[in-house]
C-alpha cells in the first residue's frame, strides 16, 4: 500500500478508534452504575478486540488463512479469560441465600397478617400517652411487636418511622445512645458498643426478658450434624481448616461470619472468651440478619460453608429447609433444652436501655416481666426466664 493511500485508513482508524471509546467508557459507567463490576474487564477486552479486529480488516492483514486463525486463537483466549469473572459471579449468584431478609411488615403491630401472637385476655397495661420509644434487632420485632399490639392503642406502626421501629442491632444501638429511642430489645451489647456508651456518657441498664439459642447451621447435605464447642471454637479460630478433621469430607472450611456489633457477631465474640477469631475474608461476612462494615455478599448456602444466628430467627421466621442446626456435644437445640440448660450456647437478650425520663418506660418492662410478659414470649416462640 504507498504511502498516500495510508492517510485515509489511519484516519478511518483514528475516528473509530475515538468512537470506540466514547462508546465503551459509557457502557462502562452504566455497568458500574448498575453494580456489574464483574463485566468490566470482558467489556473492555471485547471492545480491544473489535477495534483490533476493524484495524486488520481495514489495512488487509487477514491475506492468509494462517493469520486468521492466529488472531481468532488470540483473541477467543483474551475473551475466554475475561468471561472469568462474570462467569464465576453468575455462579454464585444462582448459589440460595441462607439468611434471607424477612418482611418486616409482616410483624407490624395490628397488621392482618396473623403472624403476631396474642393474649387470649386483655392486658393488665394499657398505654394511651407517652408510648416508649423503642428499636430492635430483626430476630426480636416478632416479639416486642405482641408485646405493642398487647398494650398500645391500635393505629400505623411503620417498621422505620413510628414508635416502634426495627433495624440491625448496631443502629438500634446507636438510636439508643443518641437518645432517640427509650429502649432496645436485643443481644448483650459488644465491647466495643459498652465502650462507645462510655464514651458518650451513657450507662447501659439491661434487663433480661427471656431465653435464646445460639446456633450453628450447615448445608444440609454436610454429613456433620454434630460438633463440639471445642472444635467450634477452633473453627472460627482458624486452627481446623478442613472438614475432615472434625469427622466430614475432605474440604475447605468456609466459616462465614457476621459484621461487627451484630447481634449474632457479638454472640460469637462471648462464645470464643480470649480465643481470637480468625480475620474473615470480605466475600464471608455475611450482611443483614438474613448483613456492615463493607458491602459484601450475604451468607451463601456452600455445601462447605458453616454459619451462625439464633434459633427463633432461622426455624420460626426464615424456615430455611436447605440448611440443619448442628448439635453442639450432642445436644440440639430446642425449646426444651434452652429451658433445661442441657443446650450450652443459651443466652438471654434483654430491653435494654440508656437512661430515658419517660414516665412509662418501667411500667412497660414491669409488664413484660409479669406472667402476661413472659406469656407472650412463650407464645411468639421464645424461652421465658420462668
Amino acid at each position: 500500500m504507498e504511502k498516500k493511500s495510508l492517510v485515509e485508513p489511519i484516519l478511518y482508524a483514528l475516528f473509530v478508534l475515538v468512537g470506540m471509546c466514547f462508546l465503551t467508557l459509557f457502557i462502562l459507567f452504566v455497568v458500574l452504575v448498575t453494580g456489574g463490576i464483574f463485566y468490566i474487564a470482558l467489556i473492555i477486552t471485547t471492545a480491544v478486540v473489535l477495534y483490533v479486529f476493524y484495524v486488520c480488516v481495514l489495512f488487509h492483514f487477514f491475506k492468509t488463512k494462517k493469520r486468521k486463525v492466529a488472531f481468532g486463537s488470540l483473541a477467543g483466549a483474551a475473551i475466554l479469560v475475561s468471561a472469568i469473572p462474570p462467569i464465576q459471579h453468575t455462579y454464585t449468584d444462582r448459589i440460595p441465600t441462607v439468611e434471607a431478609e424477612v418482611n418486616v411488615y409482616d410483624y407490624m403491630p395490628f397488621s392482618d397478617s396473623g403472624k403476631i401472637a396474642t393474649l387470649d385476655y386483655d392486658a393488665t397495661l394499657k398505654l394511651t400517652e407517652d408510648l416508649p420509644k423503642m428499636d430492635g434487632a430483626t430476630a426480636l420485632y416478632p416479639l416486642y411487636s405482641a408485646f405493642v399490639q398487647a398494650t398500645y392503642p391500635e393505629k400505623d406502626y411503620n417498621p422505620y418511622e413510628s414508635e416502634v421501629m426495627v433495624n440491625t442491632t448496631p443502629d438500634a444501638y446507636s438510636h439508643l445512645m443518641q437518645g432517640e429511642v427509650d429502649m432496645i430489645f436485643a443481644a448483650a451489647p459488644s465491647q466495643s458498643q459498652t465502650k462507645t456508651a462510655k464514651q458518650n456518657g451513657k450507662e447501659l441498664k439491661m434487663t433480661p426478658i427471656g431465653r435464646e439459642a445460639f446456633v450453628f447451621f450447615v448445608h444440609q447435605k454436610n454429613p456433620i450434624s454434630d460438633l463440639s464447642m471445642e472444635q467450634i471454637k477452633n473453627i472460627y479460630a482458624g486452627k481446623v481448616t478442613n472438614w475432615q478433621e472434625v469427622g466430614g469430607l475432605n474440604d475447605n472450611i468456609r466459616a462465614f461470619q457476621r459484621p461487627a456489633d451484630s447481634g449474632s457477631q457479638s454472640a460469637l465474640e462471648h462464645l470464643m472468651g480470649d480465643l481470637p477469631i480468625m480475620e474473615a475474608p470480605t466475600e464471608d461476612i455475611a450482611s443483614g440478619m438474613g448483613g456492615i462494615i463493607n458491602e459484601v455478599s450475604q451468607y451463601k448456602n456452600y455445601k462447605n460453608a458453616i454459619g451462625y444466628t439464633f434459633r427463633f430467627y432461622s426455624t420460626e421466621m426464615v424456615q430455611n429447609k436447605k440448611i440443619k442446626l448442628l448439635e453442639i456435644d450432642g445436644i440440639a437445640p430446642t425449646k426444651e433444652t434452652i429451658r433445661s440448660g442441657e443446650y450450652p450456647i443459651a443466652s438471654e437478650f434483654y430491653i435494654v436501655t440508656a437512661g430515658t425520663d419517660n414516665p412509662n418506660v418501667e411500667k412497660f418492662i414491669a409488664w413484660i416481666l409479669s406472667p402476661q410478659g413472659q406469656e407472650l414470649i412463650e407464645k411468639t416462640g421464645y424461652i421465658s426466664l420462668d
